[in-house]
């Protein structure tokens, strides 16, 4: 593996918690690319435990979120934990642990910049929060997820209070028109690791808005952020 140097007692330090089986950690940082390189060697790369650490982040977030906002409904609690757990929020997370300078990367995604790409962060940060409730407890996995959470609670108190283009675009289609907004990528440009989506925003199967974003849901917010644009110059002309 060349010259790459992956100090995991520098960042259990950083991230304040000592594993007991190191090697839970070192999947948790091993990207695929690396295993592709080196398929002799039978490493493991990081996808079970992303997928495992998707699954207990929509938790412990629904449960911080649930207990943070007793009188909210459900629909925004759902719209809240989605902009919580989305890339770009998961990959700032992963920026601030430096996750990024631990990712064992194949030595083309490393060239490539793989180690700031915002879906390698915040898949990295969704594993190694799999691989701390495999080896720590839900425990221990809820506290250090939700210093994270409280970190960032004057941002997620302002989210909520500021509703995201999507939701205001959906809250007057369906109170004036009685429809919901659609939403459908109509291209998809550039490489695997660099894609540019475009988003168009459908109400009764016409094209009110479209957008661009480096993610589909970020294209899909810009094209409501369309959509309203026309629509308050429609009412302010």
């Amino acid at each position: 593996m060349g010259a790459q140097v992956f100090d995991l007692e520098a960042f259990q330090a950083g991230i304040g918690l000592a594993f007991c089986d190191p090697t839970l950690l070192q999947q948790a940082l091993t990207h695929r690319s690396l295993v592709n390189e080196y398929a002799d060697l039978g490493l493991a790369d990081n996808q079970r435990l992303e997928f495992l650490g998707d699954a207990i982040l929509g938790f412990l977030v629904g449960e911080w979120l649930y207990a943070r906002y007793p009188d909210v409904r459900e629909g925004e609690l759902t719209s809240l934990r989605a902009h919580v757990v989305r890339t770009e929020g998961l990959a700032s997370f992963a920026g601030e642990i430096e996750l990024g300078s631990y990712l064992r990367l194949g030595r083309g995604e490393a060239a490539s910049g793989g180690a700031m790409r915002s879906a390698n962060l915040c898949d990295g940060f969704e594993a190694l929060v799999g691989a701390i409730y495999l080896d720590q407890g839900l425990d221990v996995a809820r506290v250090w997820v939700h210093a994270f959470l409280e970190g960032h609670a004057p941002e997620i108190d302002q989210q909520r209070k500021s509703k995201d283009a999507k939701t205001q675009l959906q809250e007057y289609t369906q109170g004036q028109l009685h429809v919901t907004p659609s939403y459908r990528i109509a291209r998809e440009e550039g490489p695997d690791h660099a894609k540019v989506f475009t988003s168009q925003v459908l109400v009764d199967q016409d094209v009110w808005g479209e957008g661009i974003g480096p993610s589909k849901q970020t294209a899909e917010q810009a094209a409501a952020e369309a959509a309203l644009r026309v629509m308050r110059q429609k009412r302010n002309p």
